[in-house]
């Protein structure tokens, strides 16, 4: 029984006269009049600004002083080439930052919150900022108000208004008595809500008097983020590492300019030579990577129907074990029709094909009576769609009293004045109902048996009862005081969706067992679990046997039960914790107000989009925008995916670093000549840069992303275990360019020569680089599939040939053309020694360490 998730607006909260609200045309004028109901922010970085943000990076500054220094040399075409090399940087790195912030402003766009509102005469939902002045908007518990408005009509309505005021109690509202004034943010018993605040308890239909900066918290100046914007820990875990790469790469920088003027003078060459080592080790491409990665990959989530609310969920979700889903709507395609029909001893099932007998009126109208006028629950809108024209009766009619579901009573009552009578519905659970009528045992326990019957057929199914009550009688304070009578039963159908099998098994053979949590009785549950291929769903476990069990009864039977049936949103959290205290990472679906403190507890929370209220959304990590169990499924793979190219990108760019670091040093130490000046960093910088920031985000998911077990959650992303794997590979490539460099040097080639040769190598082992870190192997290295990646090669490898080829550009690197078979072992040998350690490394990780 679910008669609220995601629910707006009850008849209780309808004036005397249902409004229609503004025309389409109407309120697109005062939207383009007043402008979108939305704080003012931050506006998006200009060009100039990001501009001036990169100017700061140390790099860049380096870069700026070997420009100068070429200048003083009187090198004027060297000093020339190294401005343009490093504006083509800068243009890549503004390239790179722009892309990120537009991914992020499309998410924010997505993540803007929805109102419920009347237009046209129809209800409709519609993003928030799309509200004006006079529009008609349904609000109900869990909701947060869009925009400062005047009540209309309510029912029992409470909100917080804590935001506005620092005071936590909730403060009463009641309908506007005509024109009144507004009055002050909490206020008590006054008919004004305000934009940002929550209603904590009933539902209210209200009329917008204030949008944008104009409402109370606009006034205030205070605004709130959608999309949460708090540094992850691996995002300071890549803030400690630059740092303590930038404080190696000044001291190397010290020392070699001190080494360089001890053994062969001249200052401003001594300093080219310091910049270029501290250049070399500087890895400013750690934070690019990592922003580029987390905001393409919210928006590539996104786009699988998987909203990230937080950057740390994109991590997490290669570390989830446990998947802990809601049945309906989730697992369930939410699209209810009544199925079977039980009065007395009269059945009736869908599957015969003949319109509902006129004996189940009764039943069916009393289950109409005690339904929302306007409902967004599946199951009452599939009573009123067998009656539409019940609607017109029920406009006759009003409604006085309404008794909301409680965990403590699973059923809903609406007492309504009829013409010369009060009429009392009331639909729920059927043991709920059972109770209210007063059922003696043998009448309950046929009930029960005709439920669970029904229910094995994986239906879901409630009881109706009705009431007759005085028109000069007192209504009583609960349910329990109606003298009720049962009228029967509703079965609906709610079929799983499709996919949801399929999913199950993926996520099972990924490591990830799911569990489902319903409020269905234990009957309907256990039918579901089978149709989803749940190993253990013969043997539900109820709410009831949760709440008599503690935490570690509790955790030793999550090992062993898949359903939970009969649960209460506080038995989730419980349920939670028993999880985590067994090491589980726990996933936790929810959509309801009291779902927020298990999703805030679970290691991702997950709301659902289309019909959680915004308190579960605002507690989840992760929103699903279809609702569907397959889109968490794919966000589990996605984030896998995201987080193994992260670590491609990271352990490649550890490694490039080696050689070049090392070719910097070398010939210092030896007294060779030197191959690396700025410009040649620079060169490399604009392979490097692309090679992190596109060729690994673009790459697919591995063949066995999901058959391997989820990754432990304290491994950290540059933790020894990468930053071996990538100095073993970058030792690779430096083995292999030192081994040129020397065979030049002693074979008594030209400094140009040498210098011609050893860069080739250098890049030459960078390309190596990043394609055996792409893929398992040379053949995956290699593997079509990601165009960016032959993009990179082909640049790289046609500014190498100029380089080495074209006049002009070989006297600005100091190279000539090297002999071609010196050449070609130059080029070959990178890739020979990368491949070889590389395999090493792979099947020393795969016997010392376990996967994932």
């Amino acid at each position: 029984m679910n008669q609220r998730r995601g629910a707006v607006a009850p008849d209780a909260a309808l004036p005397p006269e249902r409004p229609r609200g503004l025309s389409a045309a109407e309120a697109a004028r005062r939207l383009d009049r007043d402008g979108p109901n939305a704080l003012p922010r931050a506006e998006r970085r200009s060009l100039l600004v990001r501009f001036l943000e990169l100017a700061r990076e140390p790099m860049l500054i380096l870069l700026g002083v070997a420009a100068a220094l070429y200048l003083l040399l009187g090198d004027l075409a060297e000093a020339l080439v190294l401005c343009a090399s490093v504006a083509a940087v800068v243009a890549l790195s503004l390239y790179q930052s722009g892309k990120s912030e537009r991914a992020l402003e499309a998410l924010r766009d997505l993540a803007s919150p929805r109102a419920a509102v009347v237009r046209d005469g129809a209800l409709a939902r519609i993003a928030a900022r799309e509200l004006v002045a006079g529009d008609i908007v349904l609000l109900g518990e869990g909701d947060r108000v869009p925009a400062d408005a005047r009540v209309l009509a309510c029912h029992d309505l409470r909100a917080d208004e804590s935001l506005l005021t620092g005071e936590s109690v909730p403060v009463g509202k009641r309908a506007a008595r005509g024109a009144e004034a507004s009055a002050a943010p909490g206020a008590p018993d006054s008919a004004t809500v305000y934009s940002g605040t929550l209603i904590v308890a009933g539902h209210a239909t209200v009329e917008v008097v204030a949008t944008g900066p104009r409402t109370a918290m606009g006034r205030i100046g205070h605004a709130l983020g959608t999309i949460v914007g708090e540094r992850s820990p691996t995002q300071r875990d890549v803030d400690r590492s630059v740092l303590v790469f930038a404080a190696i790469g000044l001291a190397l920088c010290a020392a070699v300019t001190a080494l360089y003027l001890a053994f062969r003078g001249g200052w401003i060459d001594a300093l080219l030579a310091g910049i270029t080592l501290a250049i070399a080790n500087i890895p400013e491409e750690f934070p690019v990577v990592l922003t580029v990665f987390l905001a393409l990959g919210a928006w590539r989530l996104a786009a699988q129907q998987v909203l990230t609310r937080r950057a740390p969920a994109i991590e997490t979700l290669g570390a989830v074990t446990m998947l802990c889903t809601d049945k309906t709507g989730t697992l369930t395609d939410n699209r209810m029709r009544i199925a079977a029909l039980a009065a007395g001893e009269r059945r009736w099932s869908a599957h015969v094909g003949t319109a509902i007998p006129v004996e189940f009126q009764a039943l069916l109208q009393h289950a109409a009576l005690a339904s929302e006028l306007n409902p967004f629950d599946p199951m009452e809108r599939a009573i009123l769609a067998v009656r539409p024209d019940w609607h017109a009766a029920r406009d006759r009619w009003r409604l006085i009293r309404e008794y909301p579901l409680t965990p403590a009573l699973l059923a809903h009552t609406h007492v309504w004045q009829a013409v010369d009578r009060r009429v009392v519905a009331c639909k729920g659970a059927p043991e709920a109902i059972a109770e209210l009528c007063a059922l003696a045992a043998p009448a309950r326990a046929a009930l029960l048996a005709e439920v669970r019957t029904l229910a094995r057929s994986g239906l879901r199914v409630i009881a109706v009862a009705a009431a007759e009550h005085g028109e000069g009688e007192a209504l009583p304070d609960t349910q329990r005081g109606f003298a009720f009578a049962l009228l029967g039963l509703i079965a609906f159908a709610d079929p799983l969706r499709a996919g949801v099998r399929e999913a199950v098994a993926e996520a099972a053979g990924a490591g990830v067992r799911t569990i489902m949590l319903t409020g269905d009785y234990p009957e309907t549950a256990r039918a579901i679990g089978r149709a989803a291929g749940l190993p253990d769903a013969d043997t539900p476990l109820s709410g009831e046997t949760i709440a008599a069990l503690d935490a570690d009864a509790l955790a030793a039977l999550t090992r062993t039960h898949d359903v939970f049936a009969r649960v209460a949103p506080e038995q989730k959290l419980r349920l939670v914790g028993a999880l985590k205290a067994r090491g589980e990472i726990v996933a936790m679906t929810g959509d309801g107000v009291n779902d927020a403190p298990a999703l805030k507890a679970a290691h991702v929370g997950v709301a659902m989009g289309r019909r959680g209220t915004d308190v579960a959304r605002e507690a989840a990590a992760i929103v699903l925008l279809d609702d569907n169990f397959v889109s968490i499924v794919r966000a589990i793979r996605l984030g896998r995916a995201i987080y193994d190219n992260l670590e491609r990108a990271m352990r490649y760019i550890i490694a490039v670093h080696v050689p070049v670091a090392g070719l910097a040093l070398l010939p210092l130490l030896l007294g060779g000549p030197l191959v690396f000046w700025p410009i040649h960093i620079v060169f490399l910088e604009l392979v490097i840069d692309p090679a992190c920031a596109v060729v690994f985000e673009r790459e697919p998911a591995g063949a066995d992303v999901m058959r391997r077990p989820p990754r432990d959650p304290r491994r950290r992303l540059l933790g020894a275990r990468t930053l071996a794997l990538g100095m073993l590979d970058g030792l690779g490539a430096l083995a292999a360019a030192a081994a040129v460099y020397l065979a030049a040097w002693q074979a008594g080639l030209a400094a140009p020569d040498v210098a011609a040769l050893s860069f080739a190598s250098v890049v030459a082992g960078n390309l190596g680089l990043i394609a055996l870190n792409r893929g398992e192997g040379l053949r995956g290295a290699l593997r079509a599939g990601n165009a960016a990646f032959w993009w990179v090669a082909g640049a790289a490898a046609l500014a190498l040939a100029l380089s080495l080829y074209a006049a002009p550009l070989r006297r600005i690197f100091h190279f000539s053309t090297p002999p071609p078979g010196a050449l070609a072992l130059a080029l070959t040998l990178p890739w020979a020694c990368v491949a070889l350690l590389h395999g090493l490394t792979r099947r020393w990780r795969a016997a010392r360490m376990p996967p994932g």
